[in-house]
């Protein structure tokens, strides 16, 4: 009802100690195998209306943040990454911060972290630029990257069935394997090359590595030192 009539907490006033009870539903949902969603609770309480949904839900992500911080001590940038993702299902963002942080200390997962960045930059200028991104499965035999897609494509069939499993750390280590073949590629390849089909194939390419395996987090934002 406060959300409704626009009584929701600002800055530091929160007369009706929403905050403090929001941080309870969060405690309750981070901790025991809960079957409801922030969506679904946010949805019961505004009563289906869009607008106070939308609010809450911005509150409650909010709520969720300082719990992952202050209650379990999570890294800033972890945090913010795997909120980039979702922050619906309380316990699966926990899970996949837990992750992240037990392989945080990882050369191979933060080599790929920068590498995530950088493929992220080129894909945001080849959008803001029009450029045109081939989005088919590839045809191994006449691609000149041919071993490249490959070991991404094996080690991203790999990752999905541990994700679907919620296996995020064993998920994120084939991912951290991949740090020889990834730097391997970027160290002998351009990818905004002139030529626009082949271009277009490799934009493509990098493209499904971002989408197949930021579902636990976004990488790019872990801070790398340096």
């Amino acid at each position: 009802g406060m959300f409704g009539l626009g009584l929701e907490p600002t800055g530091s006033k929160d007369p009706f100690a929403l905050r403090r009870a929001a941080n309870g539903i969060v405690k309750i949902l981070a901790e025991s195998p809960a079957a409801l969603t922030l969506g679904e609770i946010c949805f019961l309480a505004a009563k289906g209306d869009e607008k106070v949904v939308l609010k809450m839900e911005l509150f409650f992500a909010e709520r969720l943040e300082f719990y992952l911080r202050e209650a379990q001590g999570q890294a800033y940038d972890v945090v913010k990454a795997v909120l980039a993702v979702s922050s619906n299902d309380v316990g699966d963002t926990v899970a996949r911060a837990e992750a992240i942080s037990e392989i945080r200390s990882s050369a191979d997962f933060v080599a790929v972290c920068a590498a995530f960045k950088r493929m992220k930059n080129i894909l945001r200028q080849a959008s803001e630029r029009n450029d045109t991104i081939t989005q088919f499965q590839l045809h191994l035999s006449t691609f000149e990257d041919a071993d490249f897609w490959k070991a991404i494509n094996d080690a991203g069939d790999g990752f999905s069935v541990d994700f679907d499993g919620k296996r995020y750390t064993e998920a994120l280590r084939k991912l951290a394997s991949l740090r020889p073949v990834i730097d391997r590629y970027f160290e002998a390849t351009m990818v905004m090359v002139d030529d626009l089909e082949l271009r277009a194939l490799r934009l493509g390419m990098l493209q499904y590595l971002v989408a197949t395996f930021t579902k636990v987090a976004d990488f790019s934002e872990i801070v790398v030192a340096g």
